[in-house]
């Protein structure tokens, strides 16, 4: 490598710290993690509860980031993913209604609470900060009421797949002994597709203006990514395969990934949590955002209820209790801005996956319970000053 492609990559470095700084801290907390539980960290059991136990906290963080990207927040999820495994519980189990009926309701339910949010914060100016801890405390109480206070369960064994079922290998007998061919081949397609997409990207960009991301750093990002996505897919396949929910999880990351780098309504967003004024008098109507944003984050706490409450295979009242925290703490420590503007739906998932792994490799270790919100507090207030820190430098 050339000493001018090597000043040009660490100058992009330098000048995308925030984007790539918490990508680097994941790796370094996953060694560090790997080496304290002797290799434990990165089993193929404990990679797939990794999933499993972070796949809520993944789901609602793509949607709280268009919200904080927006300039609000969102501090009900909790009680919504609560009310929603509840109401899931209460159709499920006492009404013995099918999951292909319960699933779509809960979902449009999820919806329609993030709708009656949104309506309030967008069109009555009220903060968003006050109307959703009303929201929060509101469906914490119909949580309660509708669960009578008890436990319901358990759900039939359809729900249950869609946190506790795996893809099955289609391709099954094609290698002896238990690994899950398809599931590999999946790994290796995204491997190969990432770097196809973004090859395409940088050729779209090239035609409007320079691109600012060297090719070799380009090259050099998607193989390790690559390599990662390969290695992880044969753990996993070596075990049972990948999750159904890891599947839901990929399928929305990439899908509001396309949202928010590729679609106006994306570009829209970012614009009206940078400046609202200015994105008022460009023309932008900031009022029907902000109310999708809501709409969108009340949908995806309904699904991670669901996704919850199928892990659990029951619904109880206290559900769902300070998950926003966690949600909020992902986006923030993936590198979202608290003035708005800022954040990408990737950096929310690194922010997830950082709080996931510290909760696993701490509770391995056995670290108590005490120490870990210690820890989790103070690498929040990192991130948070970290990201000030960047603001001003700039």
């Amino acid at each position: 490598m050339s000493e001018t492609s090597t000043k040009n990559i660490s100058y992009y470095l330098r000048t995308h710290m925030r984007e790539y700084g918490m990508v680097l801290a994941l790796i370094a907390i996953m060694a560090f993690f790997q080496y304290l539980t002797d290799g434990v960290l990165m089993k193929p059991v404990n990679l797939t509860n990794l999933f499993l136990q972070n796949s809520y906290v993944i789901i609602m963080a793509v949607g709280m980031l268009l919200v904080i990207v927006g300039g609000n927040i969102d501090l009900s999820v909790g009680s919504v993913v609560g009310f929603i495994g509840a109401l899931a519980a209460v159709m499920a189990v006492q009404w013995d209604l099918p999951t292909v009926v319960v699933v779509p309701v809960c979902l449009v339910v999820g919806g329609l609470i993030g709708c009656a949010q949104g309506y309030w914060v967008a069109y009555w100016r009220i903060p968003s900060f006050i109307v959703t801890l009303a929201g929060m405390l509101v469906f914490r109480g119909l949580t309660l009421a509708l669960l009578g206070g008890a436990s319901v369960g358990p759900f039939p064994a359809n729900f249950q797949l869609m946190s506790s079922g795996f893809v099955p290998d289609f391709f099954g007998g094609l290698i002896e002994g238990r690994f899950n061919v398809f599931s590999m081949a999946l790994g290796v397609f995204v491997a190969v597709l990432l770097p196809v997409l973004g090859l395409r990207a940088r050729a779209k960009q090239a035609r409007f203006a320079a691109v600012e991301e060297p090719m070799a750093f380009f090259a050099a990002k998607h193989a390790l990514a690559g390599l990662a996505i390969l290695y992880i897919a044969y753990l996993l396949s070596t075990y049972r395969g990948l999750p159904n929910v890891l599947i839901i999880m990929a399928v929305l990351i990439a899908i509001f990934t396309f949202v928010t780098n590729s679609t106006t309504i994306g570009r829209r967003i970012y614009a009206m949590g940078g400046n609202e004024k200015a994105a008022q008098l460009s023309g932008i109507n900031t009022r029907k955002l902000a109310f999708l944003t809501f709409a969108n984050m009340g949908m995806l706490a309904g699904l991670a209820g669901l996704v919850f409450a199928a892990r659990l295979n029951t619904a109880t009242p206290k559900a769902g209790f300070a998950f926003e925290l966690d949600v909020i703490a992902a986006v923030f420590i993936g590198g979202a801005s608290m003035s708005g503007g800022v954040g990408k739906i990737i950096g929310a998932v690194v922010g997830a996956l950082i709080m996931g792994v510290m909760n696993n490799g701490m509770s391995i270790v056995g670290v108590g319970i005490d120490w870990q919100q210690v820890i989790k507090g103070l690498v929040l207030l990192a991130a948070v000053i970290f990201d000030v820190y960047n603001k001003n430098k700039a």
